[in-house]
C-alpha cells in the first residue's frame, strides 16, 4: 500500500491470533473513552458452541455497551451509530460473513473504508491474525487468508494506530 490513503485520526486496528487478548485489549481502548460505547458484533451464531462464544464475551465485557449485531452490512452500522466510540469485533468473521454470502469483498471493502472515512468518532477494529501459519490446503481457506491479509493491510494504511497482540501483550506496530 502506497500514499494513495491517508490515516483517518479515530480509527485503531487491533490484530492478532487466536486467544491473544485482542479483543480484552480493544475493550479497554474503547472503554477508557467516555462512553456511550458501542459494540459493532460481527459474528453469527450458526451452532451451539458459537452461541457459547458469544455469550461468553458479552459476560466479560464491563458494564456499559450497547451491542449492535452486523454480520453483513458494517459500514452502515458504523454510519447509523454516530460519533461516539465503537468497537468492531470481528472483521475476519465479518470477512467470512461477506464470502459465504457470495458478496463482492472488494466492494464491501471499499464501503468499510468509505464509513471509516467519513465517521468523526474513535473506532477500534478487531481482526485475526491468519497469515502467519501454514498455507492453507483448500482453495477457499487460501482466498480467505489472502482477503484477510488484503484486508488488514488495507486497514493498516488508514488506521492512526495499529497495535498486534501476542501472549496477553498488545505490541504497538504503528
Amino acid at each position: 500500500m502506497t500514499g494513495d490513503h491517508v490515516a483517518v485520526p479515530g480509527v485503531t486496528l487491533v490484530l492478532g491470533g487466536a486467544r491473544s487478548g485482542k479483543s480484552r485489549f480493544a475493550e479497554g481502548l474503547v472503554t477508557a473513552l467516555p462512553g456511550p460505547w458501542t459494540y459493532i458484533a460481527t459474528a453469527q451464531a450458526w451452532d451451539d458452541e458459537m452461541r457459547d462464544r458469544i455469550r461468553q464475551h458479552q459476560a466479560d465485557r464491563v458494564p456499559g455497551w450497547s451491542t449492535v449485531e452486523a454480520p453483513l452490512d458494517l459500514a452502515a452500522a458504523l454510519v447509523r451509530h454516530g460519533q461516539g466510540p465503537v468497537l468492531v469485533d470481528c472483521l475476519t468473521l465479518w470477512l467470512t460473513n461477506i464470502m459465504l454470502a457470495d458478496q463482492d469483498v472488494p466492494t464491501a471493502l471499499a464501503g468499510l473504508e468509505a464509513a471509516l472515512a467519513a465517521r468523526a468518532g474513535p473506532i477500534v477494529l478487531v481482526g485475526n491474525e491468519v497469515g502467519m501459519g501454514i498455507v492453507p490446503e483448500n482453495a477457499l481457506a487460501r482466498r480467505f487468508r489472502d482477503h484477510a491479509g488484503r484486508l488488514h493491510q488495507r486497514l493498516a494504511v488508514l488506521a492512526a494506530q495499529v497495535f498486534l497482540t501476542v501472549a496477553g501483550l498488545p505490541l504497538k506496530v504503528k
